[in-house]
């Protein structure tokens, strides 16, 4: 294992061994090649460069308590990047490559996969992008899988310790009809101005409203939106948000530990009647909101005593880390080894 400060990781990039790539040409994919190169050539008129046909996921690593290698639900990354690739014009990796990339990656850095309780994992970014020429705007032919991996720490420093929002209404996330609910870089482009706004006002994270009425809550900055009332998980039900795998996977914990599930528009003037609410996402897992600002509105939101998680939150977290970690069974075959 590689010497690094474990426990004080930052959610940033550190240079690994070795990334995995594919290339698509002729109408078929290659055979995967390793390389120890961080850069990658490319065509300066590739389309990914001028016209934003890119996909890219993001799924993690972890170190059990029993020294074994799990990732979790990679298959679901694998479908949701092929979604991607078919809405954007772009080849789709075989789920059976994509799975045998994610695990070769993490298999050649095994050394950087952090250690069990240090609080961080190994990041895998895969990265779907053009390679070949164009300049019209119609779809490419050649076509490049990459995946990196980087350790990281959590990307907030406090862990489950609740975080403060801001409801956004100068700016949408997608549009209705757009791209919200794949994966592409430009949605994330996108919500910068958001972001900055947020942060200068001292906020961790933004929450978009639907673009269409600016009535109902849609995404929390780049992840899933939650709340919690009378034993019920609620969650929104909206074309522009990306289908979270987090997400998928507390509904299902959810409705394992007794809880109804509701996904559906969530107006904002409900906020109020939820005793718990947070943001969930491959990140940070949940972030539970201590409070949510409508500051055009002059409202404020809390959910939190003492800026403590509420016992929900807790439950569900320790529940799906439990299954990502393997200090819990994993009842619902989430889990893949990599040996």
């Amino acid at each position: 294992m590689v010497n690094l400060d474990w426990k004080n990781l930052p959610f940033g990039y550190i240079k690994t061994n070795y990334n995995v790539r594919c290339y698509y040409r002729n109408g078929k994919w290659g055979e995967l090649e390793i390389s120890s190169s961080e850069t990658i050539d490319i065509h300066m008129a590739a389309t990914s460069l001028h016209y934003g046909q890119e996909a890219f996921e993001g799924l993690k690593a972890y170190m059990g308590k029993d020294g074994r290698i799990r990732l979790f639900r990679v298959e679901e990354n694998a479908k949701r990047m092929a979604a991607t690739a078919t809405y954007i014009r772009m080849a789709q990796p075989p789920l059976d490559l994509f799975v045998k990339a994610v695990k070769t990656v993490v298999s050649l850095n095994k050394e950087f996969v952090p250690p069990y309780e240090s609080g961080a994992s190994l990041y895998i970014r895969p990265l779907l992008i053009v390679v070949g020429a164009q300049v019209g705007v119609k779809a490419s032919t050649e076509f490049l899988l990459l995946i990196f991996v980087t350790p990281v720490g959590p990307y907030y420093k406090q862990g489950l310790s609740p975080i403060d929002a801001i409801i956004e209404r100068l700016s949408d996330r997608a549009a209705p009809l757009g791209t919200g609910h794949i994966k592409v870089g430009g949605n994330y482009a996108a919500s910068l101005p958001a972001q900055d706004r947020a942060h200068d006002l001292g906020y961790a994270v933004s929450i978009y409203l639907d673009a269409r009425e600016k009535k109902y809550i849609d995404e929390a900055g780049t992840a899933n939106f939650f709340g919690i009332k009378n034993n019920t998980y609620v969650t929104p039900n909206s074309h522009s948000i990306l289908p979270s795998i987090t997400n998928m996977s507390l509904i299902q914990l959810a409705e394992h530990l007794g809880m109804k599930v509701e996904r559906r528009q969530i107006p904002v003037e409900e906020l109020p009647a939820f005793e718990e609410t947070g943001a969930c996402g491959t990140a940070a897992v949940i972030s539970p909101f201590n409070k949510i600002d409508d500051v055009e509105n002059n409202k404020s939101y809390s959910y939190c005593k003492d800026c403590k998680p509420g016992p929900v939150c807790i439950k569900l977290y320790e529940n799906l880390t439990g299954i990502q970690y393997g200090n819990l069974p994993d009842i619902f075959n989430w889990v893949t080894f990599v040996d």
